[in-house]
């Protein structure tokens, strides 16, 4: 060891970004744990801090270097990994902090491992397997009866707002033998929720040509309908995140009626108008998207679907975007994200001419969600006097907060049962839902 060079084993950790860094997260906390070292939670007394970036959009890069600077501020001894540790953005982190220890990209968890070992080389000590074992499920940033199961890495898509395909690459599927063995871990060691996530959860094997694989076994296709069918055998909710609207999406729907998984689904449909959509390059933009909507609930009438979408985008006119408030009034999507158009460093739609300006982002902003809200409260009312089986999420003094299968962790409403402490987080309750606000319910425990 060099001079400089540190020699104990305390690694601070600041994870930033969406679900699917968050895994990525959990998988170099899980191997730094293995290695022998500890995780704190205070610049003071970690000897080094590694820092997972997200680079998604100008806000999230500039919450990034934020973190960046103030570990740097505070510690200085940073090593950078994740989105932003790529390209223009690693040399941008590298000139704003000279002297940072590393920077990696995305998934890059061995290069990660060894720079910690680099600088911090694990204190050698005897291994005690009654206190010192990794838990089944490995490190995790979610409460215990919750995980995200990622699937695959990657997009191939050429979406003109977008760079994740130049930060995290093509689409990489895992192998099925592998994502079921994590699955049944995670479900063994406490996990009641497997949330689905990749950047094309839909996509799911095609560039492996859905080749079969072997798992408990028995052949398993590496394929969307498969993955759910053996997922759905576990004995935890199963909820899917990030579809895109492809025909293998029909195939899923028997699946839901059934109950093998939750009857969710996050599609980014991110707009309505033929003509935006086809300048955003989306996949499937020439899909009629009601019409396959419409199919589905037919199959599965309690389907929820969420999903997000962008205003303002380059091009966009008020024909345009009342296009918009007209297909989401028709389709009554159940829960809705709205996002502000903007600028990307590295984006192809930064060159699209027509740019709207501010105040009309804001104004069409503000109609969008005045719309959805007004969806939304009508939906959830229709549920008052419905029973339904909820999960816990937490017991506080006023009572348990809950989630029904319409809600995702942290992204979605909440079910509030006042005065009801007899349950602990990752119990199933039936309820019935006794008063409803525009975006979550009140209930009380069915006896």
């Amino acid at each position: 060891m060099s001079d400089g060079k540190l020699s104990s084993g305390k690694v601070g950790f600041v994870s930033l970004g969406c679900p699917k860094a968050l895994v990525d997260s959990e998988k170099i906390l899980t191997q730094l744990k293995m290695d022998g070292y500890d995780v704190v939670n205070s610049y003071d007394n970690a000897d080094v801090v590694v820092v997972n970036t997200c680079g998604f959009i100008d806000a999230a890069k500039q919450e990034s270097l934020d973190a960046i600077r103030e570990a740097m501020t505070e510690n200085g001894k940073v090593i950078v990994t994740g989105c932003m540790g790529k390209g223009k953005d690693a040399e941008t982190i590298r000139e704003l902090n000279p002297g940072i220890l590393a920077v990696t990209g995305p998934q890059a968890y061995e290069e990660v491992m060894t720079a910690v070992h680099e600088w911090v080389p694990p204190v050698a000590q005897e291994h005690n397997p009654y206190i010192d074992l990794v838990p089944p499920q490995g490190v995790k940033l979610t409460p215990r009866h919750y995980s995200y199961l990622k699937i695959s890495e990657g997009c191939n898509h050429s979406c003109t707002f977008c760079i994740i395909p130049d930060m995290r690459g093509k689409h990489v599927s895992r192998p099925i033998g592998d994502v079921l063995d994590e699955a049944k871990r995670l479900v063994a060691a406490g996990t009641r929720e497997l949330l689905v996530i990749s950047q094309d959860t839909s996509a799911y094997g095609v560039d492996l040509k859905y080749r079969t694989g072997f798992w408990d076994g028995k052949p398993v296709k590496t394929k969307l309908y498969d993955l759910c069918k053996e997922l759905g055998e576990l004995g935890a909710w199963v909820r899917l995140h990030y579809v895109y609207p492809y025909p293998s999406v029909d195939d899923i729907m028997p699946l839901m009626a059934e109950g093998k998984i939750l009857p969710y689904l996050d599609i980014p449909f991110q707009h309505a108008s033929p003509r935006i959509l086809k300048l955003m390059k989306r996949p499937a933009h020439a899909e009629n998207t009601l019409e396959r909507i419409h199919k589905w609930r037919a199959q599965v009438p309690d389907l929820v679907i969420r999903s997000t979408f962008v205003v303002g985008f380059p091009g966009e006119t008020e024909e345009d975007f009342q296009m918009l408030l007209d297909w989401l009034e028709e389709a009554e999507l159940d829960r809705v994200g709205c996002f502000k158009y903007s600028p990307v460093e590295g984006a192809k739609a930064n060159d699209l001419p027509d740019h709207v300006p501010e105040e009309i982002q804001q104004e069409r902003f503000d109609r969008f969600m005045q719309a959805q809200q007004a969806i939304s409260a009508r939906k959830l009312q229709r549920k008052i006097g419905s029973r339904m089986t909820v999960i816990i999420d937490e017991v506080d003094e006023e009572g348990a907060v809950a989630r029904s299968a319409a809600d995702a962790p942290n992204i979605d409403g909440m079910v509030y049962l006042n005065d009801f402490f007899d349950c602990q987080p990752g119990d199933f309750v039936e309820v019935e839902i006794e008063h409803a606000d525009e975006y979550d319910l009140w209930a009380s425990p069915v006896a």
